[in-house]
C-alpha cells in the first residue's frame, strides 16, 4: 500500500529544469533509494516534498491526501520527516531538549518533560538507537548526532522518513547499526527514501532503485534485479569503471612529519606527536570518522595552520613558517573538503577561481598587480576542456556549476601546474558515479607522473581501492601504516572507533 504519491512533479529555476514530470510511489515498509548525478533534482526533489519549494506543477499525496504546496508546518502534520547529511542539531542542548524542540505548545505553562522523556525512551528502546536524554549533543559522536536525528523525527509521528546521505561520516560499525534501525522502522511500516551515493549500499538496504538524471526519471528497478554497473549506466547514461591501482616502486620522501602537535581551543591537542611519511609514486590514505583531526591535519598541510611542535620537511627541507602561499610556492596541490566553503569563490568567475593560485606565473600576469586577462581567459579555456569542466565558459559564476563541476575546476587548479605533493581531503565527497570514477583517474595520474599524495576520506571503500598504505586517525592520533589488503574492513572499523590493536608488544597507535 502506497503512503507516498509523488505525481507529475516539474520545477524549473529559469531556464534550468530541475524536475522534469517525475512520477514516484513509495509503500508502507519499503526503503526506496534515490540514486542520480549531482544537479539530476534529487535535492530539489525532496525540498519540494519537505514544503521548502514550491512545484510548478503536479502533486503530492500522503496516505490519499494531498500535501499543501511549500509548508514544511504541513508535510511534518502529515508525516514527512528528514535527517540532512549536515545535522541540524543544537550542541549546547540536550538531547531530549533537542528532540522536544518546536513540538510544543507556546502558550502552555510548563513543558511536560517527564511524557516526553518517557515517550523518547520507549521508542529508543524500540528501535534499538540508544541514547542518554540529558547529554548535550556537544558531546556525542558523530554516530550518536545521527540516533538522535532520527529520534527526532521519530517523535513527531514520521510515516515518511528522508535519509540525505546517511552513511557519509559513519564507521562500518555504525553503517551496520543504522542499517540494522531501518530495518526496524519498515517492519513497523514506516517508508524510507535512502539518498545515497554509494552503490553497494544501496544494493545492501533498498527493496527498489530510483534513477535520475537531468531531472528526469531514466528508471525505477526492483533492487534485486540491479547490480552496481547497470546502476552507474543509468545514472550517467554510459558504462563507468572506476580506475585500479597498479603497483608503482614508491619514490623519495616528499612530505615527512615527525612529532607534529596542534594546539586548539581545548585542552587535549587537535595533533597529538604524530609521525607521517608519504613518497613520490605513492598514495598514503587517511581513514577516521569525521572530527578526529583531519581537519587540523589539513590545515597544517595547506598552510593554514602553524604546529605547536615538531617539524614538516617538504622534500627533506624543514619548513619554519608554514603560510599557504609557501606552502603552493613549494609545489604542493590542495583539494580542500569543503568546495564550496573553501575551495572556490562562488561570487567570483571560473577563470578567476581557476587562476587565483598562480597570479604571479608570468603567462597569465604582468608582476604582482596585473592580469593579462586574454591570456587568462585562454588559459582557461584550455583547463575547462582538459579537465571536462561543464559550464558556460570562463565567465559563468562558479556558484552556478554543479558539485561535480565544481570539483573538476578545483582539481584543474590543484593538478594543472604538477604538484609533486598533494592534499587530497574528501575528493570526491557527495559526488556521483561518473564524477568519482574521474577524480580517482586524475589522482592516479598525478601519482603515475611522481607526486606524492595524502588522501583524507571517510569512504573505506575508495581508501581501499586506491591507496598504497593506510594509517588511522583516532583524537589526533595517527595509527602505524599498514598495507590495506593486511587488514578486513571491520577490523579497519573497529580502528576508527578507538580500538587499538596490538601487533607483538606494539599498539597500532604508537607512533
Amino acid at each position: 500500500m502506497s503512503i507516498l504519491e509523488i505525481k507529475n512533479i516539474t520545477k524549473s529555476f529559469g531556464s534550468l529544469v530541475a524536475n522534469d514530470n517525475i512520477s514516484l510511489s513509495l509503500d508502507a515498509g519499503e526503503i526506496l533509494a534515490l540514486l542520480g548525478e549531482n544537479g539530476a533534482g534529487k535535492t530539489t526533489l525532496m525540498n519540494i516534498l519537505f514544503g521548502h519549494y514550491t512545484a510548478d506543477k503536479g502533486s503530492i499525496s500522503i496516505d490519499g491526501e494531498l500535501l499543501p504546496p511549500g509548508s514544511t508546518e504541513a508535510a511534518i502534520k502529515a508525516g514527512v520527516g528528514m535527517v540532512h547529511q549536515h545535522f541540524t542539531l543544537a550542541d549546547n542542548l540536550s538531547v531530549l531538549d533537542n528532540i522536544i524542540l518546536g513540538t510544543e505548545n507556546l502558550f502552555a505553562w510548563r513543558q511536560d518533560l517527564s511524557g516526553a522523556r518517557a515517550k523518547l525512551e520507549k521508542m529508543a528502546e524500540e528501535f534499538g538507537l540508544a541514547v542518554k536524554p540529558d547529554i548535550l549533543v556537544g558531546e556525542l559522536s558523530v554516530g550518536e548526532r545521527q540516533r538522535v536525528e532520527i529520534l527526532k523525527v521519530l517523535y513527531r509521528d514520521a510515516r515518511v522518513l528522508i535519509l540525505d546521505e546517511p552513511t557519509a561520516v559513519l564507521t562500518p560499525q555504525e553503517t551496520e547499526g543504522l542499517f540494522a534501525t531501518l530495518k526496524k522502522l519498515t517492519d513497523k511500516g514506516l517508508g524510507v527514501i535512502f539518498i545515497s551515493h554509494k552503490l553497494n549500499e544501496i544494493l545492501a538496504i533498498s527493496n527498489r532503485v530510483a534513477v535520475l538524471r537531468r531531472g528526469a526519471i531514466t528508471g525505477i528497478v526492483k533492487t534485486v534485479d540491479a547490480d552496481r554497473a547497470m546502476l552507474a549506466e543509468m545514472m550517467v547514461g554510459h558504462k563507468v569503471t572506476r580506475p585500479r591501482l597498479e603497483a608503482a616502486a614508491a619514490g623519495a620522501v616528499v612530505l615527512q612529519l615527525s612529532g607534529v602537535s596542534v594546539s586548539g581551543n581545548t585542552p587535549t591537542p587537535l595533533l597529538n606527536n604524530i609521525d607521517l611519511e608519504v613518497c613520490a609514486h605513492e598514495i598514503v590514505g587517511v581513514a577516521g570518522v569525521a572530527g578526529n583531526g583531519q581537519s587540523a591535519l589539513a590545515s597544517l598541510l595547506s598552510g593554514l595552520t602553524r604546529p605547536a611542535s615538531g617539524t614538516v620537511e617538504l622534500h627533506g627541507e624543514a619548513l619554519g613558517e608554514v603560510t599557504p602561499n609557501l606552502m603552493v610556492s613549494l609545489g604542493v596541490g590542495r583539494i580542500p573538503e569543503d568546495r564550496h566553503a573553501s575551495g572556490v569563490v562562488g561570487e567570483m568567475a571560473v577563470w578567476e577561481n581557476l587562476i587565483s593560485e598562480t597570479l604571479k606565473s608570468s603567462e597569465i600576469s604582468h608582476g604582482r598587480f596585473w592580469i593579462k586577462k586574454p591570456d587568462a581567459l585562454k588559459r582557461t579555456e584550455q583547463l575547462i576542456e582538459q579537465y571536462d569542466v561543464r559550464c558556460e565558459g570562463p565567465l559563468q559564476q562558479t556558484k552556478l556549476l554543479s558539485g561535480g563541476n565544481m570539483q573538476k575546476l578545483i582539481l584543474a587548479r590543484a593538478l594543472s601546474s604538477d604538484p609533486s605533493f598533494i592534499l587530497a581531503n574528501q575528493p570526491v565527497r557527495g559526488l556521483d558515479e561518473g564524477a568519482i570514477a574521474y577524480v580517482q583517474t586524475q589522482l592516479l595520474a598525478a601519482r603515475q607522473r611522481g607526486a606524492g599524495i595524502l588522501l583524507i576520506s571517510e569512504d573505506l571503500d575508495e581508501l581501499m581501492s586506491l591507496c598504497d598504505k593506510l594509517v588511522v586517525m583516532y583524537h589526533g592520533e595517527l595509527s602505524a601504516p599498514f598495507v590495506p589488503k593486511q587488514k578486513t574492513v571491520q577490523e579497519i572499523g573497529l580502528m576508527m572507533a578507538g580500538h587499538r590493536p596490538e601487533t607483538g608488544q606494539e599498539a597500532a597507535y604508537a607512533n
